[in-house]
């Protein structure tokens, strides 16, 4: 399936609830309200008139209309119909795993296991449900036709972002991860408009890589961001914008299924890339695996006699 007929697909209903927890930061506290009315109970608000809802979450019907805006919606009968449709999509999940990632104090390790896995496995899917496969594709054709890519984050992100190094590296792409303040300013810096600068942060917000990406972005690199949400200061600065769709859980877990989110898209990013030069990407990932080879220990089993 080529990239324009993709595109052309449905997303699916439960978009409308990713794109609400990414819209979160940026919304006024009486909007906020809402929303996450909203996202406790999708069900309940599709059901109900505007009065309600704005009974319900202490405001008033102008601000429910500002907030259906905001989200991308002209108005709030569009909101209803897209509730109803997120709201039997997840119902129909939580027959089969546990959609809150809540995670109790009575909770037995298997209640934990799979809260984790469902809230990682579900990161991931709505990740996949929700990326704009336009931007994905400008951010292939930058990162593969780029003279260097310098990739900054912090925490998980760093490790995200060392992930992505690697992988170019063994494309042959010129590649660096800059985790340390001082460090990604300087690099930044020395970028100019035939490079790509990288931003990786879950919240959006994290100062040394949202500096680091404002220097490269007044350097004329090409800057893209990977983040969870669209308004954040990362966001702002960034060329293109890749969004994932983690959900904030009990002890952070979050900061668990972000990175999961993370890790799918720059690997998506990453397989795009390896796709514009198939057979030059092919030869250079095997040349390296053949390499890496003659490390691993060679250890012969020996069976048992027979009895």
């Amino acid at each position: 399936m080529n990239t324009a007929m993709a595109a052309e697909l449905p997303k699916p209903a439960a978009s409308i609830l990713i794109r609400i927890r990414g819209a979160m930061p940026d919304l006024r506290p009486a909007e906020r309200r809402v929303a996450e009315a909203v996202l406790v109970d999708p069900a309940r608000i599709s059901e109900s008139a505007i009065t309600a809802v704005a009974r319900l979450c202490q405001t008033s019907e102008t601000t429910v209309l500002r907030f259906c805006r905001a989200v991308g919606l002209a108005g709030y009968p569009e909101l209803r119909i897209a509730l109803a449709r997120a709201a039997q999509s997840e119902e129909g999940d939580r027959h089969n795993a546990p959609v809150s990632g809540v995670i109790l104090k009575t909770d037995s390790l298997g209640d934990i296991v799979a809260k984790v896995t469902h809230a990682d496995a579900r990161a991931v899917e709505e990740t996949g449900a929700a990326l704009d496969l336009a931007v994905l594709e400008a951010a292939v054709s930058a990162v593969a036709t780029a003279r260097r890519v310098d990739i900054y984050g912090a925490g998980a992100s760093a490790l995200v972002g060392e992930d992505l190094r690697l992988k170019l590296h063994r494309l042959g792409l010129v590649s660096f991860l800059w985790s340390e303040a001082h460090q990604a300013l300087a690099s930044a810096a020395l970028l100019g408009p035939a490079d790509v600068a990288i931003g990786i942060s879950h919240t959006g917000t994290t100062l040394d890589t949202v500096d680091a990406l404002r220097v490269a972005s007044e350097r004329g690199a090409t800057t893209l961001a990977v983040t969870n949400f669209s308004g954040s200061p990362v966001a702002m600065l960034a060329d293109l914008v890749l969004i994932t769709a983690a959900r904030e859980t009990t002890f952070r877990s979050g900061a668990m299924s972000s990175r999961i989110a993370q890790l799918a898209l720059v690997d998506c990013l990453f397989t795009g890339v390896a796709q514009r030069s198939y057979d030059r990407a092919v030869a250079t990932l095997e040349t390296t695996y053949a390499v890496v080879q003659t490390r691993r220990r060679r250890v012969s089993r020996v069976l048992p006699p027979l009895t």
